[in-house]
């Protein structure tokens, strides 16, 4: 049972935060900015599963991010026009006569629902079959992943008429039935997104002490060695990708109502980037570490944006290799390595050769 107390006293001290504390500390606008950072942190946890724990540098969670997105704002957009109708940012371009036909299941809120985590996970095993059994990893899989997040916000672009384009899916009023510029309402969409960030961390956690979990800290320190076991790594690492993936789609279903629109430039190669920056800060390889290290990069990037906008990238830049050069295991570690050089160094006595007495 000692395994266990650590992380039950540690995830009922996040509940008390997220849902005594913060909602009494902080003000509506506040607690606003604070439901989106949560839905950050959900993108982190999951690619600190894929990245800490497998070894995938996974820099196109902004494709699964926006896929989540989409699937939620399209729902959420035919409710808001009402049943039969366009939603309104198609009849103001008036590039169509009718609904898409790729739209229309979207107005079944299940669909929509479910959509918003199983397309992505689905995506992910496509894209994953693809890439790890040809065993590409390292640098061209991060590559890789970075291209078809950029792919993607560009298709969005592309399509003005069925994607709203550059602007995207905007003026989202209400959430399923529920009006979005109601306060309380604001607020119940933060406890939602808190208690589905904790839901997040229960169940990567479970994942981390399993089975599986050894396994794929194995694949990521030891491929072949796994593979010459009877493993076939492909699968193991496919597994937490699928998973990460998974993850950001409900980040991205959440951040809609979180937010109220969702755009090409939420989902492109800088915020995929900027999640990853997070994860780097916070400690991969921890459990809570990605998750805090998510929400103070997007703190930071709030507060220095509004006094230095102008030189807040170079302040970003400077998070993600500062941790990497001095601090590889990120914040998440520093406190370790405070109680290490904190005790004190053990003294080891040589013994005094004895004494050899010779008698003549």
């Amino acid at each position: 049972m000692r395994h266990l107390k650590k992380p039950v006293t540690g995830f009922a001290i996040g509940a008390v935060l997220l849902f005594g504390v913060a909602p009494l500390a902080l003000g509506d606008f506040r607690l606003d900015l604070l439901t989106k950072y949560l839905c950050f942190a959900i993108v982190a946890v999951g690619i600190g599963l894929a990245w800490g724990r497998g070894g995938m540098l996974t820099l196109g969670q902004g494709f699964f991010f926006g896929l989540g997105g989409y699937a939620m704002a399209m729902h959420l957009k035919l409710a808001d026009a009402g049943p039969g109708q366009m939603p309104d940012f198609m009849l103001l371009y008036g590039q169509l006569d009718e609904l898409p036909w790729w739209w229309r299941p979207f107005a079944n809120p299940l669909f929509a629902l479910s959509a918003t985590v199983l397309l992505p996970m689905f995506t992910a095993l496509l894209l994953g079959l693809l890439i790890f059994r040809r065993k590409v990893r390292g640098a061209y899989f991060a590559i890789l992943s970075q291209a078809l997040c950029a792919a993607f916000a560009i298709l969005l672009i592309g399509q003005q008429g069925t994607t709203g384009g550059t602007n995207g899916l905007t003026n989202i009023q209400g959430f399923f039935g529920y009006d979005l510029n109601d306060p309380v309402n604001r607020r119940t969409v933060y406890f939602i997104v808190a208690a589905a960030l904790l839901g997040v961390l229960a169940l990567t956690w479970q994942l981390m002490r399993s089975r599986y979990g050894e396994l794929l800290v194995a694949v990521r320190d030891g491929e072949e060695r796994v593979r010459f076991l009877g493993y076939d790594p492909a699968n193991v690492k496919l597994v937490a990708y699928v998973a990460a993936a998974g993850m950001a789609g409900l980040a991205g279903a959440l951040f809609v109502p979180a937010v109220g629109i969702v755009s090409p430039a939420m989902i492109g190669v800088v915020p995929s980037i900027e999640f990853v920056i997070g994860v780097a800060v916070g400690g991969r390889a921890s459990l809570l570490g990605p998750a805090l290290g998510a929400i103070a990069v997007a703190w930071a990037k709030t507060a220095l944006s509004e006094r230095v906008p102008s030189a807040w990238t170079y302040f970003e830049g400077l998070l993600f290799i500062l941790p990497i050069v001095f601090l590889p295991g990120g914040l998440a570690s520093l406190a370790g390595m405070i109680r290490r050089r904190s005790r004190p160094s053990a003294v080891v006595e040589t013994p005094a050769p004895a004494k050899v007495e010779v008698t003549t």
